[in-house]
């Protein structure tokens, strides 16, 4: 049985709840995965989640609630790292939430960190790529930034959660949003049932 690997990068826009549920629920069919945070992400996560994430002595416990082992930290700006490469094969990645400075990075081919250069190996190699953004409203440069992202490869699943399961706390919202991203993903997720289908 092969090993699943997910990339996932956490860049600075709002909606780390986003993130942190992803990883709660995807630590769940996921052996490895590689995570990125941006300084902005750690400063969002302390204005938004009340919590202070140290990049020198990480732990998921902190964050996530319990030790999660196949969750590696990446160094941002550390190019020497598997997702990095083309070579290194992997089930898919996600940029949750994803920055719209960060989609028009990889829109135009700029790779200037770990973020966006393992974002451009998904696209030239023709692996899943999924970004989250939640920014709004959208300008025509946005627009234009999207299709050019889904031309390239990538789906854009932005942040819109659904209200029709009736959640009643702000995780269980965030987790119709994940449970999407696990789709798109090919994962056989249970969070959320399939629309007019018995549980």
């Amino acid at each position: 049985m092969s090993t699943r690997k997910l990339v996932v990068a956490i860049t600075g826009a709002s909606g780390a709840i986003y993130a942190q549920r992803l990883l709660v629920h995807a630590a769940n069919h996921f052996d490895d995965i590689y995570l990125c945070l941006s300084t902005q992400a750690l400063q969002v996560a302390t204005t938004e989640l009340n919590i202070t994430l140290d990049r020198e002595n990480f732990d998921t416990k902190t964050w996530l609630g319990k030790d999660y082992p196949q969750i590696k930290l990446l160094n941002e700006k550390d190019y020497f790292t598997p997702p990095a490469s083309g070579s290194f094969r992997h089930d898919g990645m996600v940029i949750v939430p994803c920055s719209m400075g960060t989609a028009g990075r990889i829109a135009n081919g700029i790779s200037n960190d770990l973020v966006t250069r393992a974002a451009d190996v998904c696209l030239k190699e023709g692996r899943k790529l999924i970004l989250v953004p939640r920014e709004m409203p959208w300008n025509l440069i946005h627009l234009r930034n999207m299709v050019q992202l889904t031309e390239a490869g990538a789906t854009i699943l932005p942040a819109c959660p659904s209200w029709y399961t009736n959640p009643t706390t702000l995780e269980e919202l965030a987790d119709t949003v994940v449970a999407r991203i696990l789709q798109n993903l090919g994962v056989e997720q249970t969070i959320q049932s399939q629309w007019m289908l018995d549980e």
